[in-house]
């Protein structure tokens, strides 16, 4: 594979991952719009709400049996246009069991988008030698950003959530499928690496043969959970605790997940760096501190702008965890890493659900700062596991980076 074929396969997937960005920012933040247009009741929400990580926890699994037949690679050209079109039903549909199809497609379709993005985005990071699989990440921060400003503009102008919808899938439909033309595989047809480049050393017999090990992936499944658990507190509940907790205006309590989604997209934005120059276990280890210093900040808050830094403090440190645990996966079995993305993203939908149920039931019965301290804690377990991204220290000798034969930009 040349190198003019890698960056065209990383511009391609990164594409993707900004894609789907603006479709999950469009679904979430107008929840309460499809609530109404639906007549769906507060009591019937949560189930529709729980619904879509469950399925897309099911289109993981599905995801990880199907590749063994066909490309990643494929999975992801069918399912990126399936997710976008499913929103459009979301917006489009009138009876309750419209939307309920709709949400049903969209979180099956994206299960199999997650798992194949990720899937393409390891197979990509070997083939290039060197950390490039935060910024994908970063493109759906970029993406989620974009989406939110969208659904802002839909909500503000009073716009029909199909007005809202339909002019964004009609862009980002055909650009999805003209970019699927150069999604690439870092690995060839039988799972050898172009251009001379090295699979990265296993952490055990087991690991480097290929073999799953649902033992040697678990703390990586446990880290995925973790930090799920503390994104979603962020997503779920950022508004209400500086609203209610602290005392802020109902504008204010607005700023703190926008500030969450930039200053997440702005660590991304450089973790590669970050993590070619001090190795993974490094980086994520000072993203776990960082993180737990902003949940420990938010739980003892005077007020509202020193709450404020505290998620900011969240953003920088949680936004380097995820995608480093993909890259982990990949590296740890380098001859089955399909099937390992495949199952350590289904934690993702595992911490998405549990983290907004659990703060509110420890919210309400004991109280909302100490419920902080719940996910600061599990987010400081990362620290117990983090040799578990130790392969990379290995490959390059300290975290720094060895270069490939071939440079590829």
């Amino acid at each position: 594979m040349t190198d003019a074929g890698l960056r065209h396969g990383r511009a391609s997937l990164g594409l993707s991952f900004g894609v789907q960005g603006v479709a999950f920012a469009l679904l979430v933040t107008r929840i309460p719009a499809i609530q109404d247009q639906y007549g769906i009741s507060d009591g019937l929400l949560p189930v529709f709400l729980a619904a879509v990580p469950i399925l897309a926890g099911a289109g993981s699994v599905a995801t990880e049996k199907v590749v063994a037949r066909v490309r990643p690679s494929l999975v992801l050209r069918w399912a990126q246009p399936l997710v976008l079109l499913a929103l459009l039903g979301v917006g489009a549909g009138r009876e309750m069991w419209h939307v309920a199809v709709a949400l049903g497609v969209f979180g099956l379709a994206v299960g199999a988008l997650d798992a194949s993005m990720n899937m393409l985005g390891v197979s990509l990071q070997r083939a290039y030698g060197r950390s490039i699989m935060t910024g994908f990440h970063a493109a759906y921060s970029l993406g989620g950003i974009a989406g939110a400003t969208l659904a802002w503009a839909g909500a503000r102008w009073e716009l029909s959530l199909l007005a809202s919808y339909l002019p964004v899938v009609a862009v980002l439909l055909p650009a999805a499928l003209i970019g699927s033309r150069w999604y690439t595989e870092g690995k060839g047809e039988e799972g050898k690496l172009p251009d001379g480049a090295e699979a990265g050393a296993g952490s055990g017999s087991e690991s480097a043969g290929g073999a799953l090990s649902l033992k040697l992936l678990l703390p990586l499944c446990l880290i995925m959970t973790f930090a799920y658990i503390g994104d979603s507190t962020v997503s779920n509940w950022s508004a209400k605790y500086l609203q209610d907790v602290l005392g802020s205006s109902e504008q204010l309590a607005t700023v703190p997940y926008n500030v969450y989604m930039v200053t997440t997209l702005l660590g991304r934005a450089v973790g590669d760096l970050g993590v070619r120059r001090f190795g993974a276990v490094a980086v994520v280890r000072g993203g776990s501190l960082l993180a737990a210093g902003g949940f420990a900040v938010v739980a003892v808050a005077p007020g509202a702008w020193v709450g404020m830094l505290g998620f900011t403090m969240l953003g920088f440190g949680l936004c380097v965890i995820v995608p480093q645990t993909f890259a982990a996966a990949g590296r740890m079995f380098p001859g089955n890493s399909d099937a390992a993305v495949a199952r350590l993203n289904i934690f993702n939908y595992v911490g998405f659900l549990v983290g907004s149920p659990l703060v509110g039931a420890l919210g309400d019965a004991w109280s909302y700062r100490g419920a902080m301290l719940v996910p600061m804690v599990l987010v400081l377990a990362t620290l117990v596991y983090a040799r578990a991204f130790g392969p990379e220290t290995a490959r390059y000798g300290g975290g720094h980076e060895r270069p490939r034969t071939a440079d590829v930009g």
